[in-house]
């Protein structure tokens, strides 16, 4: 496989070190060019990442000849106008989560790159990190038997210093975000679910905006039901005083506990007893993501993430926020 050469377009806080000093460290790319629309943030980017080119001009990276690849890292309001111009371009693009602001745009999106003959990469980085292959490891090898139901709760205190009513605050603005941090945080977890354990056959789910400090809900409940039988529920408040990310899978030998978010080790618990084993996130959150795309584009393994994946988590969003929404 030749060098491959990334720009990156909307270069922020995601890029800082979740994901762009990790394109220089998988062999074979490099960040050769990033985008943003300030052009003094975008050179300051540049600067301190040692990225050789910078830009305020999106369609000027994307049809530039010496960039293999985009990364799409700006609000969900935005991709799939650039995902369309990067599809139209013949190049591989990878694309923030969530994938973009409703189930038909990411099906837009899916089907403009599989008509192009070009992957679509989405960063559902967590079905590739470490800690979570190694839950997926213990359910498919029969650790807690047949799985029966999955729970997650996360919640957290809202914050009152006026951030979250802001307007810098893309995340709480429907426009910008398709909807609250439910949108921003929980599309994280029901991926993962689904990579562990299938697709989803029914969902149904409430939403609320309990505080009202901001346009989107804070507050979500929902149930589902997996092809395979087992069933899921979860709820995610943004304006609790306990602070919580935790997720339990139980199954009819024993169970898992974990947190989607968090660094805490995994447990597993059995009738022969309790296990724990902590397994931490890499520095750079997404390089092992990253270098499921190298092994995808050097035809060693099918990338976990495509945007045919990232549609399913999209459409039971839709489905958990439809009443609220409309």
């Amino acid at each position: 496989m030749k060098q491959v050469r990334w720009g990156i377009i909307g270069c922020g806080n995601v890029t800082e070190l979740k994901s762009g000093p990790a394109f220089n460290k998988v062999q074979g790319f490099s960040l050769d060019m990033v985008m943003r629309r300030d052009a003094a943030k975008a050179e300051d980017y540049a600067r301190r990442h040692q990225v050789p080119r910078w830009t305020a001009d999106a369609d000027q990276l994307i049809n530039d000849p010496a960039i293999d690849a985009v990364y799409i890292a700006t609000p969900p309001n935005s991709h799939l106008p650039y995902a369309l111009k990067v599809a139209a371009a013949g190049k591989p693009a990878y694309v923030e989560k969530p994938m973009a602001m409703s189930q038909a745009e990411c099906l837009e999106m899916a089907e403009a790159f599989e008509k192009a003959g070009i992957p679509l990469f989405v960063a559902y980085y967590r079905r590739s990190l470490p800690r979570f292959e190694t839950v997926r490891a213990w359910i498919q090898e029969g650790r807690i038997g047949t799985p029966r139901h999955i729970h997650w709760g996360l919640s957290r205190p809202a914050d009152k210093d006026g951030r979250e009513t802001s307007a810098a605050n893309w995340r709480v603005d429907p426009a910008i975000a398709g909807a609250g941090y439910f949108a921003d945080l929980a599309c994280h977890g029901l991926d993962l679910f689904m990579h562990h354990l299938g697709d989803i056959a029914e969902v149904a789910g409430v939403a609320a905006n309990q505080q009202g400090l901001y346009p989107a809900e804070d507050s979500v409940a929902a149930s589902w039901r997996f092809e395979s039988g087992v069933t899921g529920s979860g709820f995610w408040n943004f304006g609790s005083q306990t602070e919580m990310d935790h997720v339990t899978l139980l199954g009819d030998k024993g169970r898992i506990d974990f947190s989607v978010f968090g660094n805490v080790p995994l447990k597993l618990v059995t009738e022969a007893g309790e296990e724990t084993l902590a397994v931490p996130h890499p520095l750079n959150i997404q390089q092992s993501h990253l270098e499921n795309i190298r092994r995808h584009l050097a035809g060693e393994a099918p990338f976990p993430a495509l945007g045919r994946e990232a549609v399913k988590v999209s459409a039971m969003m839709d489905k958990i926020l439809g009443a609220y929404y409309g």
